[in-house]
């Protein structure tokens, strides 16, 4: 009978060591995927740009484009994208699509990960946005506007779930 009394503290051992790597084995899954869904939204970010670089390419004006000077900007999810300058006196192309664009990469990244609950910082560092109050509070704002127009839920303080 002593190996039945002697099993039983090993089975708690056993269950507390299952028990710790079930915690951290979960941590890594759940960075894992914001890992995932940053690469995939950047990944989205590169093709929209190779697209539009496609479409200035093809166009017969392509060839004066050339020729002006090269601007370094970021884009709404904070890559470095490269494109003609712009005259002072005219706004940036796609400044205005800044709140359209950011939408549109919530959504995409809402129906990725499905019904789960999501907090706006877990939102920013998916779409790969600095991780600053400022940018967290952009995301924060754009989600509270989609709860408002009904195409995403509140599923608790801070959360939000694909609606």
């Amino acid at each position: 009978m002593a190996s039945a009394s002697r099993s039983t503290p090993d089975i708690e051992v056993t269950a507390e060591s299952l028990q710790a790597d079930l915690s951290r084995l979960e941590l890594q899954r759940r960075a894992l995927e914001r890992e995932l869904a940053a690469v995939v939204a950047h990944l989205d970010t590169v093709r929209r740009a190779l697209r539009a670089l496609e479409v200035v390419m093809a166009s017969p004006a392509a060839g004066t484009a050339s020729r002006t000077v090269p601007e370094v900007t970021d884009d709404a999810a904070g890559h470095r994208v490269t494109g003609p300058a712009q005259s002072p006196t005219r706004p940036r192309a796609g400044t205005e699509r800044t709140y359209g664009r950011l939408t549109e990469q919530i959504m995409e990244y809402f129906a990725r990960v499905g019904e789960a609950d999501v907090r706006a910082r877990d939102v920013a560092v998916a779409l790969d946005r600095a991780n600053d109050s400022g940018s967290i509070n952009a995301v924060r704002s754009t989600l509270d506007r989609l709860v408002a127009t009904s195409r995403l839920r509140r599923s608790g303080r801070g959360l939000y779930r694909a609606g």
